[in-house]
């Protein structure tokens, strides 16, 4: 059989040897969706999705520029504005020390010996320290020797004074005998005048020769007086160089006396400014003693309140738990860092227990006034600022104000805000100023 034969198969043989398929099992179906038609889907879903994602970015970016900033409610802390009793004071930190606590000092150059040790428990007037000053003692030799040559100065003054005043005397008194002879020899003129067997001429020199003995006599009186005056007035000064060389030999007697260092009151030494034996100058530290029957507080507050704080006002001391009341007693001029020191008392006696620099607390009361309009203070609000954040709803705005006095723990409103209002006192300061700020919950 040929090829051409073969291809020609008839068709019934066709349908006889056709192989069985798995038509009979198959079910019609509808027809799927198009391409189109699923990409129509996407786009509207993505078209609805980025709607509400602009809405959302819309109302933030809304509330954004109404708010400027949001913060949270868990960290700000907020005051209510009263209307009560303000009082208005200062707390500072405190030292007990020792409001009696002299420190002695060299009075001359010299070779220091202590007695007492640091520490030592110690009497007013007890030896606590020797100076050894060979300078200071020629000194006071050498005013002594110059003291000793003035007393014979004076007392040999004294004897010529007393030489003088009395042959002062004796040429008056002598000019007196002159006097009385004169006049015995006038009466014998007189006499023999009248009977006139005496010439005129010796008749007038007898008179001439009382008159002279009463002028010398007269002048020797007043020579005398002259005399008297100018030797009391020599005598004086001798007298009073005398007395000024007594003050500087007392003065120098003094300074050797306290070569001879004691304590000044009841207490304890504190320390010792020199090592033993050692060569000091004058004016030098020696020791300081604590009077330990007396002390007092010694505060710092910043300048801003120095002008406020006068003695005699009232404080208030804490030590350990208790509360003490005492009085300003002084308040420095001196302002050192930013910081003036002050000094309180205690009122009703010193406490029992207390120690050289042990730590309290200090509150003075600077005034006192009702019915002020006041709210809690906080760290970064005072008397400066200018504006404060006022929760109202959920969100804190700010608002200017004016404040007065502030104290440790309230600050006192002037204008800006009504009692009930309720004001952020926690720090604010990285909101940048933003005139509303959100409160998220």
């Amino acid at each position: 059989m040929k090829l051409a034969q073969l291809r020609r198969i008839p068709e019934a043989m066709t349908d006889a040897v056709r192989m069985r398929g798995t038509e009979a099992q198959d079910t019609p179906v509808a027809a799927p969706a198009t391409l189109w038609t699923r990409r129509r889907l996407w786009l509207a879903a993505g078209t609805a999705a980025f709607l509400v994602l602009v809405f959302a970015w819309a109302w933030l970016i809304h509330g954004w520029l109404a708010t400027g900033q949001v913060i949270s409610r868990e960290r700000l802390r907020i005051a209510e504005v009263t209307r009560g009793h303000f009082v208005r004071d200062v707390a500072a930190d405190g030292t007990v020390v020792a409001a009696v606590s002299p420190t002695l000092f060299a009075i001359a150059p010299g070779t220091v010996t202590y007695i007492a040790r640091a520490g030592d428990a110690v009497t007013k007037d007890q030896v606590l320290a020797t100076l050894d000053s060979p300078e200071l003692t020629n000194e006071f030799q050498r005013e002594q020797a110059t003291l000793d040559s003035l007393d014979a100065a004076l007392a040999h003054q004294e004897i010529e004074i007393r030489r003088q005043i009395l042959t002062s005397k004796q040429q008056a008194d002598l000019a007196e005998v002159t006097i009385k002879a004169a006049e015995r020899e006038l009466k014998r003129s007189q006499w023999a005048w009248d009977l006139h067997v005496i010439p005129e001429r010796d008749y007038k020199r007898a008179i001439d020769e009382v008159s002279t003995a009463r002028l010398n006599f007269d002048h020797a009186r007043e020579t005398a007086d002259l005399e008297r005056d100018s030797l009391s007035l020599d005598l004086r000064t001798k007298r009073l160089e005398r007395a000024r060389q007594a003050l500087t030999v007392a003065s120098l007697r003094q300074r050797l006396d306290e070569l001879t260092v004691r304590s000044p009151v009841d207490g304890m030494v504190a320390n010792l400014a020199q090592p033993q034996k050692t060569l000091v100058a004058a004016n030098a530290p020696l020791l300081t003693v604590v009077d330990l029957s007396a002390f007092e507080i010694e505060f710092q507050v910043a300048e801003t309140y120095a002008g406020d704080i006068k003695p005699s006002m009232a404080a208030e001391i804490t030590i350990e738990g208790r509360s003490i009341p005492g009085t300003v007693t002084a308040i420095s001029p001196e302002v050192r860092q930013n910081q003036v020191t002050g000094r309180v008392k205690f009122n009703a006696g010193q406490p029992p227990g207390l120690r050289q620099n042990e730590r309290t607390a200090v509150r003075i009361v600077l005034d006192e006034r009702d019915n002020v309009l006041k709210f809690e203070r906080g760290s970064f609000i005072d008397e400066a600022s200018r504006s404060v954040y006022v929760v109202r709803g959920g969100r804190a705005v700010r608002v200017p104000v004016a404040l007065g006095a502030a104290s440790v723990g309230e600050i006192e409103v002037k204008s800006g805000l009504a009692a009930g209002d309720s004001v952020v006192i926690s720090d604010m300061r990285d909101v940048n100023q933003t005139p509303e700020v959100a409160i998220s919950h």
